[in-house]
């Protein structure tokens, strides 16, 4: 277990992953090594074998850990094994033969269209300075599909109003330009001049989104505002951030935007993460179908 904060940093220096990974890689070592003692298994990763990694996704299993999280959990196991062998301080693979479960594959949830159209065309914000920023947030979201770590990573000096587009920080540091429609960069505008104004002679303009008090926006406060206001158009169980992100892939692809496209806004390193947009699409399609079609 000593080689953990080496692993750590190894992630974050070399491997450029996000500080919320990191955390969670820390934390999975944590709980595989707190099994390890806990059963009286050997704790020296040297002598860690398959069988005790067999042992411990029985015991998550057990436990009720879905098999998604298992396989975040293995996964996390992978990386530190192999960081393990390139620095030579084991020699073994104890995860080469590992068969993990198969998990489901959820499809997206997204907001229906005519909802988003409703609160960002008919719901009065506020014409505050909280309010104007609240309803630039829920459109920024929608009408780009980024992230909430990406949203409150951006930098005023990330915003390009004459090139109609933002640069966007992903995962691992990696950047992707985003274009911005017309109408969205008026309500930019209004909320760039109405974040200056009311923090008139603050030099506290470097983050683009703020709070009341000026300073960069946490992920909380941006969770509770989206899930406050899609709180009051729609019925859809999930009410995150990323529903807003899930949205705006599944109409672009509903109105005939290609799945390359879709995946290059969206930041995936592969089609692959992107493909399953394509099921929503497909329902319907075959809703249309037999709408339409006489023998359907």
């Amino acid at each position: 277990m000593g080689h953990k904060e080496s692993f750590l940093k190894y992630l974050q220096t070399e491997k450029r992953y996000s500080p919320h990974t990191i955390r969670s890689y820390g934390n999975d070592l944590d709980q595989f090594y707190s099994f390890l003692i806990q059963n009286e298994m050997p704790s020296d990763a040297s002598q860690v074998s398959s069988h005790h990694i067999r042992s411990w996704i029985v015991s998550m299993i057990d436990n009720g850990i879905t098999p998604a999280s298992v396989q975040r959990k293995i996964s996390c196991l992978r990386v530190f094994f192999k960081w393990l062998r390139k620095e030579r301080l084991v020699t073994g693979d104890p995860l080469e033969k590992i068969v993990l479960p198969k998990r489901s594959r959820r499809l997206p949830v997204f907001v229906p269209e005519n909802d988003l159209e409703t609160l960002l065309d008919e719901f009065n914000f506020g014409d505050d300075f909280g309010g104007i920023r609240n309803r630039t947030i829920i459109e920024m979201l929608y009408l780009t599909g980024i992230r909430r770590a990406e949203l409150t990573g951006l930098r005023t000096i990330d915003i390009d109003l004459s090139e109609q587009m933002i640069r966007v920080t992903g995962k691992r540091n990696k950047q992707r330009l985003i274009p911005l429609a017309g109408p969205f960069l008026v309500r930019l505008r209004e909320y760039l001049k109405a974040r200056d104004g009311f923090f008139e002679g603050r030099e506290n303009n470097e983050w683009l989104f703020v709070s009341d008090r000026g300073n960069k926006l946490y992920d909380k406060f941006v969770y509770n505002l989206v899930r406050k206001y899609l709180s009051m158009v729609s019925a859809i169980e999930k009410k995150s951030p990323h529903i807003l992100r899930h949205s705006f892939a599944t109409h672009m692809l509903n109105r005939g935007a290609s799945l390359n496209a879709i995946k290059e806004f969206l930041g995936h390193a592969n089609l692959s993460a992107t493909q399953v947009y394509t099921h929503n699409t497909f329902d319907k399609l075959k809703k249309i179908y037999k709408q339409a079609h006489p023998r359907a």
